[in-house]
């Protein structure tokens, strides 16, 4: 089948986040696509719609085994179904876990410059945020060991949140790296919350490696978190899946996820993801290629035409990270500045923290004709602010 990349939905004048914008701005920050989901989703919600009685639901074994086939067809690893709980998305998860696995007053380890969400769902509930830095050299981010051991190994951390792949930095884990932090935090009883929603979006390079995956003792304390929302486009869904391999563990998570009233499915939940999960799979190729087409364009551009800024992004996710230190070290500023003169919204950096002050955050997940109204935007906005 042929999949339409080429023209976006008009979702001006909707209840959209993205574009509640004024009239000539273009949007390019908040994490959701310009892209229609795939139709294989579309027509199995408008097929759940015809039915016309939308009583309480519940998952059943055709969900998790969706969730459990996509994983081993996707990923190579098969999570068991047992494992599994359905939960209103991935970020309701993370806070309720937060609340469940720690305690006020807590340490909550991060690496920053991390999603700035987590640091609403760990300061909301009481808790520290505690940050082991990514270690930063001028062109890639790496893991500074010592230093995550260290805070690990503090009594107060009790909770590690760890974005696996990272965003905004795009960095795919090794196998290796997974399964050390998860060593680490076991030995020093953290219990690991891996953030996966970008896990089907790697680009190129070798794939990322789930938190449930690890082996040995360290898999008693993971926990991860899935969804179809990044990958396909259905945020508004709001479906995710928490894996966790230990039972008790798992009884803990459920006990908050019910608690807190963010386990129940919406009427479209369970078809959409089983058919994500189920005949999605030709859908994500094409994007795939997609976003490499619009990666390639931007690179090529700002080499060619603001070469004072280097992009730095990994190969994970379709949010570019791109250091401009050698144009201001505010990055909020300079957001503020491009948006006020050329209508161009983008991230600034500084939301996440660590270093993100040096950096912006530009989604390039939309036509290769938006990325390019969007890159002539950005040049004129730094030219305009180095004058």
């Amino acid at each position: 089948m042929q999949y339409d990349f080429e023209n976006a939905p008009d979702r001006s004048k909707t209840d959209s986040v993205k574009w509640d914008v004024k009239s000539g701005e273009l949007p390019m920050w908040i994490a959701d696509m310009d892209f229609k989901t795939a139709p294989e989703i579309i027509a199995a919600m408008q097929q759940k719609l015809t039915l016309g009685a939308f009583g309480y639901e519940f998952p059943q074994a055709d969900y998790f085994n969706a969730v459990a086939d996509w994983y081993e067809t996707e990923h190579n690893h098969r999570p068991q179904t047992n494992w599994m709980i359905f939960t209103t998305g991935v970020v309701p998860a993370i806070s309720s876990i937060v609340r469940r696995i720690s305690h006020i007053g807590d340490n909550v380890l991060v690496q920053e410059p991390v999603y700035n969400i987590f640091y609403n769902s760990i300061l909301n509930n009481g808790r520290h945020v505690l940050s082991s830095d990514l270690a930063f050299d001028g062109k890639s981010y790496s893991i500074d060991w010592a230093d995550l051991e260290q805070k690990l190994a503090e009594p107060l951390t009790t909770l590690m949140i760890f974005c696996n792949p990272h965003n905004p930095v795009g960095k795919v884990w090794t196998t290796e790296e997974v399964q050390k932090i998860a060593d680490l935090c076991h030995q020093y009883h953290v219990t690991l919350l891996s953030d996966e929603i970008h896990g089907d979006l790697v680009r190129q390079g070798p794939d990322y490696t789930p938190a449930f995956s690890v082996t040995g003792e360290a898999q008693n304390s993971v926990i991860s978190l899935v969804s179809p929302s990044k990958t396909f486009n259905v945020a508004a869904l709001h479906a995710a899946t928490a894996i966790v391999p230990d039972e008790n563990l798992r009884n803990m998570v459920s006990r908050g996820l019910n608690s807190d009233e963010v386990a129940e499915p919406n009427l479209l939940a369970i078809p959409a993801t089983i058919a994500a999960y189920e005949q999605g799979h030709d859908w994500l190729n094409a994007l795939k290629k997609q976003l490499k087409q619009n990666f390639a364009y931007v690179q090529n551009f700002i080499e060619k035409n603001i070469p004072e800024v280097q992009i730095i992004s990994g190969n994970a996710t379709y949010l570019m990270w791109i250091d401009v230190q050698k144009i201001s070290t505010d990055s909020q500023e300079l957001a503020e500045f491009i948006r006020q003169e050329t209508g161009l919204i983008i991230s600034a950096g500084s939301v996440y923290r660590g270093n993100g002050h040096d950096f912006i955050r530009i989604n390039l997940a939309c036509p290769l004709t938006m990325v390019k109204d969007g890159m002539q935007r950005l040049a004129t906005g730094i030219r305009k602010y180095n004058k």
